[in-house]
């Protein structure tokens, strides 16, 4: 009995060091797997933590990019999309060699002459070019023009498409990305309606971004070359002064004018219409004569008129007055 007694004590024991032995075991593993928590936690914050920061910093430069950088290159002077147009007259001894030399420097600034408008003559010589320049060449090319001669008149116009550009740009950019999806489209139509349908937006919409274009080119012609207008005269030509607006002596040279102009138009037509009057007015108005001729051949002479009868009396007397009238006979009582 006591041995058996012993036995059962043994084990008894045996099982609770056992069980400690997985306590400690489990504690052990729970602490392990906190710590290694903890410490890929702080890991993770700091990459997140990085991230952010990265991304902030990412921010900051595309906002200071934004600012000066590329992205706003549309807000300097030297990005912007001006049109420089100028309009001048310089008096000149010699016309035509004025002309000429106008014309070999443009050609030597790297423009052309789209324009050449000539009237000869010794007192009232004149030439007007429409000159095309690079925009960089324009001041330079115009102050040569001025040398020429004597500069009497000058004009400088700008005109700011910068705005209109950058539209352009971006209505450009979406009637393309339009373009490209109704193409995709239509190469998934399996329909004869929807293949018609999508063939027309198609097409409607390659036009709309060929207009858009078309402007976009224009725009870009104008800023590229600048127009210049400029006006050679002779030394003995007659300046042409700028009149007023208001005033009587205004309003009487304009209705003179208008007075002259309608004459000359009704002279005009009465030129154009005279050689028609005269080959049909004149065989018409001479049978007109004959016919009114020959009615009155044909017409009765008139006879005298007839008398009518009346009273008979002295000739030259008075007229004979009627009878008075009779009373009425009176009866008796």
């Amino acid at each position: 009995m006591r041995v058996r007694g012993g036995r059962r004590r043994a084990l008894a024991l045996a099982a609770v060091g056992l069980v400690a032995v997985l306590v400690a075991g489990a504690c052990g593993a729970d602490s392990g797997r906190n710590d290694s928590t903890s410490a890929a936690r702080p890991a993770v914050g700091g990459a997140d933590a990085a991230g952010g920061a990265a991304k902030a910093e990412a921010g900051v430069d595309q906002d200071k990019a934004a600012a000066g950088g590329s992205g706003a290159a549309d807000l300097r002077v030297d990005q912007r999309s001006i049109i420089y147009t100028g309009t001048m007259q310089v008096r000149v001894d010699d016309v035509d060699r004025a002309a000429r030399e106008a014309t070999a420097r443009v050609r030597e600034a790297g423009g052309f002459v789209g324009g050449d408008q000539r009237t000869s003559g010794s007192a009232d010589a004149r030439a007007e070019l429409t000159l095309r320049v690079p925009a960089d060449r324009f001041t330079a090319v115009i102050d040569g023009l001025a040398g020429l001669g004597k500069q009497e008149r000058r004009e400088i116009r700008t005109e700011d498409v910068t705005e209109e550009t950058v539209d352009l740009d971006a209505r450009i950019a979406t009637q393309r990305a339009r373009v490209d999806s109704a193409r995709k489209l239509l190469a998934r139509a399996t329909s004869i309606n929807d293949l018609v349908t999508l063939e027309n937006e198609v097409g409607r919409r390659e036009a709309d971004l060929a207009s858009l274009e078309a402007k976009k080119r224009r725009l870009a012609d104008l800023t590229a070359l600048s127009t210049i207008t400029v006006a050679f005269v002779g030394p003995q030509a007659a300046t042409v002064e700028p009149d007023d607006d208001l005033g009587f002596l205004v309003g009487l040279r304009g209705g003179w004018s208008a007075f002259l102009s309608s004459a000359t138009v009704a002279l005009t037509v009465l030129g154009a219409v005279l050689p028609f009057a005269l080959l049909i007015g004149v065989p018409v108005g001479l049978l007109i004569w004959l016919a009114r001729r020959r009615r009155a051949r044909r017409a009765p002479p008139a006879g005298p008129a007839p008398s009518v009868p009346g009273p008979a009396g002295p000739v030259g007397g008075p007229t004979p007055s009627a009878p008075p009238p009779v009373p009425a006979a009176r009866s008796g009582p």
